[in-house]
């Protein structure tokens, strides 16, 4: 894929992001230092509805992740899906660079699910019409506060960020 400038990817932002500036160099890090960043700034504040699952730190964390991820990779657009884990099905996000057999499912949550997990169905949603509640962009721009602090300093220190 080529390079997103970063008109581009304000173009593909939203109210989550507005008013975070960031600095350029910051915007073109690879997945690897990006997931890692966002480990280390999930906490009850960034979850669905604040919950936690002990040893299980992406519980809950799947949408404003999608959402970080997307402002960092705006080719990707976001999937919702029915999660089957055995004894339940759950709604779970993630992102997906590409399309047809080729398309990459960019995932990184899905351990908050037990071996064995499988996703059922699933629909890429469209990110003009996402309609996230005011909560749900609090969330997301939590996150990308915290990860683009965690990439500035470029320490990937389990501190908590406020």
């Amino acid at each position: 894929m080529g390079s997103i400038g970063n008109a581009e990817r304000m173009a593909h932002s939203d109210e989550f992001s507005s008013g975070i500036e960031a600095d350029p160099a910051l915007l073109q890090v690879d997945l690897g230092r990006l997931t890692a960043a966002i480990e280390v700034s999930w906490d009850h504040r960034t979850a669905y509805g604040g919950l936690t699952r002990p040893g299980t730190p992406a519980f809950g964390q799947c949408y404003p992740t999608c959402r970080v991820v997307q402002y960092f990779h705006p080719e990707t657009e976001i999937a919702c899906g029915d999660v089957w884990t055995g004894s339940s099905t759950e709604c779970h996000f993630w992102n997906v660079r590409g399309s047809g057999p080729e398309a990459e499912w960019i995932d990184l949550s899905w351990e908050q699910f037990p071996p064995g997990s499988t996703v059922q169905r699933f629909k890429l949603l469209d990110r003009r019409f996402l309609r996230d509640s005011p909560a749900t962009i609090e969330r997301c721009a939590l996150l990308l506060r915290r990860v683009l602090c965690r990439l500035a300093d470029r320490q990937l220190t389990s501190k908590p960020l406020e």
